[in-house]
């Protein structure tokens, strides 16, 4: 007697592709390179210090030596867009004494500049009390 089921599930069995051991997972498989960190807009970077970023540098990963110091954020209602005025630094120093508005601030390849925020909020706000 022959069972069609027994049968079907043998040709199925067969004709599957077979599993290799790097298709099951894929972090192991040491030719592929790590995929880097998720790339964040100046918004977004803007959203995890103190006072969403007013008074702190952030620059452009490809940007060498030039940063912003936020002066100013205006949020769309979303909150993970909108728009930002700074004061131009160059190598660390002031270049211009007007803020102006900040170009490209919703392209994701802004970073923080922790070493050039010379006055926090916190020191800030001591000096104005003294």
């Amino acid at each position: 007697i022959y069972d069609s089921s027994l049968s079907l599930n043998l040709l199925r069995n067969f004709s599957a592709p077979a599993a290799s051991p790097s298709s099951e997972s894929p972090s192991s498989d040491p030719s592929k390179p790590k995929r880097s960190k998720n790339k964040k807009n100046l918004i977004e970077v803007a959203q995890f210090l103190p006072n969403w970023g007013i008074g702190y540098h952030m620059a452009k990963a490809h940007w060498n030596g030039v940063s912003y110091e936020i002066t100013k954020i205006n949020l769309y209602k979303d909150g993970r867009h909108g728009k930002a005025w700074g004061i131009v630094h160059k190598d660390g120093l002031r270049a211009a004494e007007a803020p102006k508005k900040i170009s490209g601030v919703h392209k994701r390849c802004w970073k923080y500049i922790p070493n050039l925020s010379n006055t926090t909020p916190a020191t800030a706000a001591q000096v104005q009390a003294a």
